[in-house]
């Protein structure tokens, strides 16, 4: 209210949004007016959100806080139609909410001034000011005015943001509610051990079992998520995909029919981990385990908001243990493991991703009376000591052992060499 620069991080779910919508509409109050001028309506709040979805929910909040007050907020956001937001502009609006790349595109169809700009928003400040997005927030901030206040709400602030953060803000004042990057409190963690190969089986079997009606599930991909949908529908669980290459209606109908529980499971990829507001959602699975911790923090967010509880399930292979590391490092918390009989990995792995207390819920127990079997990363048997080694192959000439090794080299490196 005071007008300085802000930086502030708060467990997604607690309300970071009408941290910065009440007092922006507050400060604008004064100004308000209830002319049809345009010109009496220049804007004076730009907000600036990574994704469609998260752009629409802090609108939304702008639209029902100010309901009141004689104040014109819209939301512009690539995917959809430009005409349509090119009218709300020129009708002129105080409040716009946008994402970076839609707003360059009215920047230069020369739709929007901003020469009265007072109030800067980057909600989720770290994925804004992340490389992919840099650039363009930096083009922006270049056609503000230079007195303005700056405000950068998130979850999480990594090291490396923060100080990013600080070359755009002048003296900023912080506010952690919480410990940073810690994970919303009333979400309980569980983590399932399970083979790769057997991913699909197990969540499928997840949901069956357990009746869940509402889940979130996170994929890697964009096609991994369609994928998955697909799968889940040949199980006979309504499923459906939402991620960056559905349009803009597409994603809108499939989150409607998520909240309105005709569709059961929601495919998302990380799109949808930040701004999605479902209400009362119970679970979230991450099908795929996150490569970033911090993505980790906002996609469980996605649960136990408002005061609720919720639960956080993870479905982790023996190649996603790196990942999972980062992210017990980063909550602070050891994630307890369940085996779910029939789908764990065998060998050492199972012992690995246990850790050295494994849960007493786990069906079957890891034997420790018995030598722990050694899996090779590369072959899917494990090794077993005691066995017989393979019979060595004969002796083969040098060109023989060159056209045989091309094709295990270029699968393992992922591709086909070139002539092989």
């Amino acid at each position: 209210m005071a007008g300085r620069d802000l930086m502030a991080g708060a467990q997604t779910g607690t309300g970071k949004t009408a941290a910065f919508a009440l007092p922006i509409l507050q400060r604008l109050a004064p100004q308000a007016s209830t002319s049809t001028s345009p010109a009496r309506h220049p804007v004076r709040a730009l907000v600036l959100a990574p994704t469609r979805e998260l752009a629409v929910q802090v609108a939304e909040s702008f639209r029902d806080y100010g309901k009141h007050l004689p104040l014109r907020s819209t939301v512009v956001y690539g995917g959809v139609d430009m005409n349509a937001q090119i009218a709300e502009l020129r009708r002129g609006v105080e409040v716009l909410v946008a994402t970076p790349g839609r707003l360059l595109d009215h920047v230069q169809n020369k739709t929007v001034m901003f020469n009265q700009v007072g109030v800067l928003v980057l909600d989720e400040a770290d994925r804004m000011l992340d490389m992919g997005f840099l650039p363009d927030i930096k083009r922006i901030i270049a056609l503000l005015p230079r007195e303005r206040q700056n405000l950068l709400f998130s979850a999480t602030f990594p090291d490396e943001i923060r100080t990013l953060a600080k070359t755009l803000l002048r003296n900023p004042a912080e506010i952690q509610v919480t410990p940073r990057n810690v994970a919303a409190e009333l979400v309980t963690h569980v983590l399932h051990p399970v083979a790769r190969e057997k991913k699909r089986e197990l969540l499928a079997y997840i949901i069956q079992t357990r009746g869940l009606k509402q889940v979130l599930v996170f994929s890697g991909t964009r096609i991994g998520a369609n994928r998955l949908a697909h799968q889940l529908r040949l199980d006979h669980i309504q499923a459906d995909a939402i991620h960056g290459d559905k349009t803009q209606a597409e994603r809108e109908l499939a989150l409607a029919d998520f909240k309105a529980g005709k569709t059961a499971v929601l495919v998302a990829t990380d799109v949808a981990s930040r701004g999605l507001d479902i209400e009362g959602l119970p679970q979230v699975i991450n099908f795929d385990v996150p490569r970033s911790p911090e993505d980790y923090v906002h996609r469980i967010g996605r649960t136990g908001r408002a005061g609720l509880t919720g639960e956080a399930i993870s479905l982790v292979a023996p190649e996603d243990m790196e990942s999972l590391a980062a992210i017990e490092r980063l909550i602070k918390k050891r994630i307890e493991r369940v085996l779910v009989p029939g789908f764990q990995p065998s060998g050492a792995t199972v012992a690995t991703l246990m850790g050295d207390q494994p849960s007493r819920k786990s069906a079957p127990a890891v034997r420790r009376d018995r030598p722990v079997k050694h899996a090779d990363p590369i072959f899917s048997k494990p090794y077993e000591p005691g066995t017989a080694p393979p019979a060595a192959p004969k002796a083969e000439a040098p060109q023989q052992q060159s056209k045989r090794r091309q094709p295990q080299v270029a699968a393992l490196l992922g591709g086909k060499l070139k002539g092989a």
